[in-house]
Formats: structure tokens, sequence, C-alpha cells
């Protein structure tokens, strides 16, 4: 039996079970709660494997290796702000997701400035998730075509139609349990190709840490102040920090997840568990890059790589058993599924939710309207896809969406959270500066990714807060000119 042949069996077979699974699970769905929010029943640990699941696509599976092979270990100054972040989220913010019964994130904007607030909020997640997330796609197709015998384009489709067809008939619930399993699929298969690395290495880690030493890939720490290097201590810290509130904290897609679980305890414990496990996740993959880097350095490449983001592909297609190799294709594939079906699940929710009428369709009707909206958000994730191949490093492309985007919607949360009145214009007003000034930035200086996220937010809540205290003081003046006789 060709190695082709085994490959695509044991990726077939992971496709069969995924859809079986998502259909089993896709049982007794009655009405958009069940659809959207997993009727609120979400063990706290399933929605903490999800979140991780949710995160971790392929741009993390070959992007952040590819971090280490062409630099060091100084990434982990991000994930360490990851961690940070998720506390604060857990303590700051999600309590407010549980003082009514809201289905979005955007509905507590709602309740402090109103619709309008509320939709052109979900209007930025919208954009900005489709774009993102396209990009995820695209990274997971262009890793398909090094592993296996396809087009861009069928990699695209497939991947796309496996998982819309189980989060179309199995909802947030089918997503949450597919989540939990993809990750230990994709995390086992990244733990396997780090075995076969140091089982390869002559003389195994210990002459590998000398070669990585050597070439200064052992370092963590740097304290530099220069603002146009991303992996720095404070802009890893700060920057890392700031963007998991604003992604875990603001985001549809991971806010999903905690309106999913059964209360504020629950959802408070998913948050801080994933940060950990996402920790030490990052811990993995970029010992994954060093350890092709001393690889490559010991077998050099037949032919050099076009890029970093190629280099962990590679290594599966040359270098792993056909058996063993179709485990870690699955995992790239379990990898991209995670994250696009909770994409497909989250877009859809925020169209639904917060761009509905007053009156719409119930039962039936909205769950097949909202199945509609699933399959149209998983077209324009293809779309995106097919488009992005001009848009440099997977990786940093997809953290630079989110940053310039997330960063002003967390400004307007944090106004929310503190209490602040503000009127919807001022606030909308506020964010569209915010975002100008983060898309400046990223156009016009050197300012690293790290720190649009905390820049846009700063501007926008800094704004709001100015404009309030004068519309504020305008009020109280009216009113006391009006009481003057």
């Amino acid at each position: 039996m060709s190695a082709a042949v085994i490959e695509w069996s044991v990726v077939l077979t992971y496709f069969a079970l995924t859809l079986w699974l998502g259909s089993r699970l896709g049982r007794d769905q009655r009405d958009l709660e069940d659809y959207f929010l997993a009727g609120r029943r979400t063990p706290w640990f399933a929605a903490s494997l999800s979140i991780v699941g949710t995160e971790t696509s392929t741009l993390t599976f070959v992007g952040v290796p590819a971090i280490a092979f062409t630099g060091d270990l100084g990434f982990l100054q991000v994930a360490a702000g990851y961690v940070l972040g998720r506390f604060l989220v857990a303590w700051w913010l999600v309590p407010a997701y549980f003082e009514g019964t809201i289905s979005t994130a955007y509905e507590l904007l709602a309740h402090r400035f109103g619709d309008p607030v509320r939709r052109f909020s979900s209007l930025v997640f919208l954009v900005s998730r489709v774009l993102a997330d396209g990009v995820r796609l695209f990274a997971t197709a262009l890793v398909l075509q090094a592993l296996l015998p396809m087009s861009l384009w069928l990699a695209i489709l497939l991947v796309t139609g496996v998982t819309l067809s189980y989060t179309m008939r199995g909802g947030l619930r089918a997503v949450i349990w597919n989540d939990a399993v993809q990750l230990v699929v994709y995390a086992g298969g990244a733990g396997l190709a780090a075995w076969f690395l140091l089982r390869d290495l002559p003389g195994g880690w210990p002459a590998a840490s000398g070669i990585l030493a050597a070439a200064g890939k052992l370092r963590v720490f740097d304290f530099g102040w220069d603002w146009s290097r991303p992996y720095t201590f404070y802009a890893g810290l700060v920057g890392g920090a700031v963007l998991t509130m604003a992604t875990h904290g603001t985001d549809q897609m991971f806010v999903q997840r905690i309106l999913a679980c059964r209360s504020a305890r629950d959802a408070r414990k998913a948050v801080v568990a994933s940060g950990l496990i996402v920790f030490a996740q990052m811990v993995l993959f970029l010992f994954i890059g060093s350890l092709l880097f001393a690889f490559y350095e010991a077998f050099p490449p037949a032919s050099p790589f076009a890029s970093a983001d190629q280099v962990f592909a590679r290594f599966i297609a040359t270098e792993m058993p056909p058996g063993l190799g179709g485990l870690v294709i699955a995992a790239v594939f379990a990898a991209a599924m995670s994250t696009l079906s909770s994409s497909m699940s989250s877009l859809a929710s925020a169209s639904t939710f917060d761009f509905r009428r007053a009156r719409g369709p119930s039962g039936d009707g909205a769950l097949r309207r909202s199945r509609t909206l699933t399959a149209a958000w998983a077209i324009a994730l293809a779309g995106v896809a097919a488009l992005a191949r001009a848009w440099g490093s997977v990786l940093e492309a997809g953290l630079t969406i989110t940053s310039i985007t997330f960063g002003p919607v967390l400004g307007v949360f944090l106004l929310a959270v503190l209490g602040r009145r503000i009127r919807a214009g001022t606030v909308i007003g506020a964010m569209v500066v915010g975002l100008l000034g983060a898309t400046g930035a990223r156009l016009f200086t050197s300012l690293a990714w790290t720190w649009l996220t905390p820049l846009g937010a700063v501007v926008t809540m800094g704004l709001g807060w100015l404009l309030g205290r004068s519309e504020t003081f305008e009020e109280e003046t009216g009113r006391r000119n009006s009481a003057s006789p």
C-alpha cells in the first residue's frame, strides 16, 4: 500500500468520526439557545478545551514553530501575557456577562450605550473575524498542499465542507465537543513529531541544545525597549495581555463559550484553565521549531524553504513514516477545523442576534435561517482564504488583523464595565478614531503588532471618557440654566 493511500485513509477516517460526532450531538435541538449556546449547560472543562482548540489554528501549528526556527523562544513572553490577560478577563469581564440573560457579547453594550453601539461593535467583529480566520484557512491549505497531492482550492473546499457539515448539524454543542477532541488530536500529533525529531537528531537533545545555544536560539527574555520588535518582554506581556482581554473578553467567538457555561464561576474556571493550557502548548510548538532548526543544521534540506512556515510541513511530509504522518496530517486538519467551526458558529450567532428584527422567525424557522447564515459565512471565509496569498507571514497577518480591530472594541467594553453613560454617536466616533489610529500605526510606522491592541484600546477609551465628561458637563449646565429664573 502506498504512502499516499495510507495517509488518505487516516485522514478520511478522522473526517468520518468527526461527522459522526457532530451528528450525534446535534439531536434534540429545539431553539436558537440550543443551536448557538448549547443550552447553557456546558461543563467548564469542555468549554476550556474548546477555547484552546478554537484559538489554536494551523497558524499556531506551523507559524509558532516557524518563529522559533528563524528566531528564538521570545514568543513565550507573549504567551505569558496571554495567561495574565485571562485572569483579568475572568475577574473583570466575565461577571458582567452573567448579570442578565444575553446571547452575544455585544448585547452588554446595548444595555449601556444603545443598539447602534451594539451593532457597530458586532460589525467590527464580523469583518475582523472573517478576515483573520480566512487567513487561517489559507494557512491550512498551504500546509495540506505540502502534505497531500491537492490544489489550493481543493484543500480550502475540503476543510470548509467537512467543518460546515458538522457545525450546521450539531450547533455549538458539536463545535465544543469536537474542539475538545481535536485539541487532543493535534496536541498528540505535535508531540509525536517532537519525539521523531529527538529520535532522529544525532546525539539527541544534548547535541541539539548545544547547536541551539551556540545559535542563540534558547533565549526567552528580551528587556529592550525597541517599539518595532514584537517579542520583547514589555511588548509581549502588555501586548499579549491586552490582546487576550480583547479577544477572550469581547470576541463573540470566545464569549460564546463563556455564555454556554452553567454559571459565572464555571466560566471563570474555563477561561483561567485555558490560559495555562495555551502556555504549555506554546512551549511545545516553540520546542518543535527549535528542534527543526537543529535537525536541518545536521541534515540540510535538498531544496531551500520558500518560507519558514513550510519547515514543519516539509518535515512531516518527508521524514515521518506514512501511517504516523497521516496522524499528524489529521492533526493539521483538527487544528484548522476547531477554529473554523467556532468562527462559523460565532459569525452566524452575531448575525442572528445582533442584527435581527424585533419580530423574526422562531422555532424551526429560526433554526433554518441560522443554518443558512452559517453556510453563508463559510463561503465568505473560503473566499478570503483564496485572496490571502499575498498577505505575507500567515501568523503575523492573522494576529495583526485581530490586534487592529479588537483594541477599540475592548476600549468600549471597559467603558461599559466602568459604568460610563455616553451617547451612542460619541462611542462609535471614539471607536472609529481608535480603529484609524491603530491602522495608521500599522501602515505608517514601525510599531510592532503587539502594541496595536493597547493603542486602539487606550485611544478609544480615553477619547470616549473625555467626550463623555464633556457631555455630562453640558447636560448639567443646561439643567442649571433651565432652572434659573
